[in-house]
């Protein structure tokens, strides 16, 4: 990719190379200065390039400019640039002799006053942006991102029309207290976590007070559940056979507070791969094919910097050989795929990124991402994709055959050993252990089920949130286990979702 930073970097072998995301040619200067004026401000919008006068692209030839026109030509496309931009684009404009022939190479920086867009056309249709070596018509969405970018705060900061009483604010900072108290394992680092109030979400621009009223910001909504600002903010999950779409096997779409939607996308991805167990003294300890820790950053960061003014959702698939999540959001200019790899970072909502950061749920910032490429590395996977789809970043964690050592435990790192005639006795050894885990997991189950029972019939008003609150359990895992009861009969809803009660079945 060609980087303009003055006529003498040109030489004839950067401009036979062909365009890039950096690089245009242009025959000469059309008097239709909109054709050329796109790619002006898709420059200025993006990280700069040069257009380069004189020159076809198809196929790329030097066809050049006589002598006596040149000065003509460059001062009629300063002239054009300067009037029809807004706000102003000042290009660097040189000129280069190449094989006897005269070039114009005009240079337009990365701007800092986004978004750049053409006068005639307005603020929304006149924004264009480079995607590879083409110039497109920017998206309102990613026009009110440049926007919001240049304004010092993040979208999900912006305050809403919902009014908060204080017992709301109250129940919202108890419920994340009780998911961050559950995210840490030791009694240490439990005693760590503290509560966090009305000054904290002040602080983090999650709540707003305004003549004597406290108002809830978009992150806020999304944090506690309520779609109305992006009806978008929810995961679909889905299972596929093979390595395409074409076979459909199950799928399950996630809502909800949207710190519990990671937990309930994890939980979906674990219940559909393969899981395995390895002796831990002589305690038998669960092994996943893939890292849980990787799993859960992938659809966490997902969640926490996906954009929420763009229209989509985010998508967690499994198929035979990879896990797939993919968010809608547009790379920032700053922001390569390769920068990401190594731990560059941008918070794009810094309110829920405050609040993930609190859960546990997100690494120290830059860190996650190079974590997740040691842990397939160390379980012996092929290297994790990052993928710029235009507008959406898709992030691909790479299966492979499950295996097993001669004890019939998994060997998360996929190398066998030689089993002999002792592989039939490690499958058989596995299987039960497999069952003595699915048993345990169910025993658990029941007890939680238990608790649920017990609050219900004391309240059947209650909400989801509440039953939670009450009952010493998650969000995802009562709504998880509300289904279950539902199914087998134990609890049923009379009335509607607003107005209706739970009826504990005797």
């Amino acid at each position: 990719m060609l980087i303009c930073e003055g006529a003498d970097d040109m030489t004839k072998e950067e401009i036979f190379a062909g365009e890039s995301e950096s690089l245009e040619f242009k025959v000469d200067v059309s008097p239709k200065t909109i054709s050329w004026m796109k790619t002006v401000v898709a420059f200025a919008n993006g990280n700069g390039g040069c257009i380069v006068f004189g020159v076809s692209d198809a196929p790329v030839e030097i066809v050049g400019f006589d002598g006596a026109e040149i000065f003509q030509k460059i001062d009629a496309i300063t002239n054009a640039i300067v009037d029809s931009c807004e706000p102003k684009i000042y290009p660097r404009v040189t000129t280069q002799m190449i094989d006897g022939k005269n070039i114009i190479i005009v240079e337009i920086s990365a701007g800092m006053d986004r978004p750049y867009f053409i006068r005639s056309q307005g603020q929304v249709d006149g924004v264009y942006i480079r995607v590879a070596a083409t110039t497109r018509q920017c998206g309102l969405s990613f026009v009110r991102e440049m926007i919001q970018d240049g304004e010092g705060f993040s979208y999900d900061q912006r305050k809403t029309k919902r009014e908060l009483s204080e017992d709301e604010i109250d129940a919202f900072c108890n419920r994340l207290y009780r998911h961050a108290l559950e995210n840490v394992s030791s009694d240490a680092s439990k005693a760590d976590v503290k509560r966090i109030g009305r000054s904290q979400l002040m602080a983090w621009k999650l709540i707003h007070e305004e003549d004597g009223k406290t108002y809830a910001s978009i992150g806020y909504q999304l944090l506690d559940g309520r779609l109305d600002e992006c009806p978008d903010a929810w995961i679909q999950c889905a299972v596929f056979r093979g390595t395409t779409r074409s076979i459909f096997v199950t799928k399950r779409d996630i809502k909800g507070p949207i710190d519990e939607q990671v937990e309930e996308a994890r939980d979906f991805v674990l219940e559909h791969i393969n899981v395995g167990g390895r002796l831990h003294g002589m305690a038998m300890q669960n092994v996943y094919e893939l890292p849980l820790f990787s799993i859960r950053e992938m659809i966490a960061n997902a969640v926490c910097h996906r954009s929420y003014i763009q229209d989509g959702k985010i998508q967690v698939a499994i198929y035979d050989d990879r896990l797939e999540v993919t968010t809608p959001r547009k790379l920032d200019r700053d922001l390569t795929l390769d920068r990401m790899k190594r731990g560059v970072s941008k918070i794009w909502n810094r309110g829920i990124a405050e609040v993930f950061s609190y859960l546990h749920l997100v690494e120290a910032w830059g860190s996650g991402m190079p974590r997740i490429y040691q842990e397939a590395k160390e379980y012996g996977l092929r290297e994790p994709e990052l993928i710029d789809l235009d507008g959406w970043v898709r992030m691909n964690l790479y299966r492979k055959p499950f295996a097993f050592d001669v004890n019939g435990v998994v060997r998360p790192n996929g190398k066998k050993e030689k089993m002999g005639n002792r592989q039939e006795e490690g499958e058989e050894r596995e299987d039960k252990r497999k069952q003595r885990r699915e048993d345990d997991a169910v025993t658990e189950d029941e007890k939680h089920m238990q608790q649920i029972l017990q609050v219900v019939d004391k309240d059947g008003t209650l909400t989801l949130s509440q039953i939670a609150e009450q009952s010493g359990l998650s969000y995802g895992t009562v709504k998880r286990l509300m289904l279950i009861l539902q199914k087998k009969g134990n609890i049923e809803r009379h009335g509607g979702r607003r107005y209706g009660s739970w009826i504990v079945s005797k």
